[in-house]
């Protein structure tokens, strides 16, 4: 079935700027605060890899692993992303 919808000027990981977002990628699931997008990457500060989700009623991931450093994910990668948690 086919669903018409009207584009918003500010859509997709622009309208998400500064928000907690979740990154579905190829092998992995990210998360953290959008900061920057580009055509090739987008730039997540305070990011963690979800190695196990639990419920996804669930306020937090089952187990998140903090990383260091801000992280770069290729957005050739991402398979869906939103505000998951």
């Amino acid at each position: 079935m086919k669903k018409l919808i009207e584009v918003q000027e500010q859509s997709g990981f622009d309208s998400l700027m500064g928000e907690r977002i979740t990154l579905f990628c190829l092998n992995y699931i990210y998360t953290g605060k959008l900061v920057g997008v580009n055509e090739k990457y987008v730039l997540l500060e305070d990011p963690a890899i979800v190695y196990e989700t639990g419920a996804f009623t669930e306020k937090d991931w089952k187990d998140a692993q903090a990383l260091p450093n801000e992280m770069y994910v290729m957005l050739a990668c991402v398979e869906s992303f939103g505000k998951v948690k």
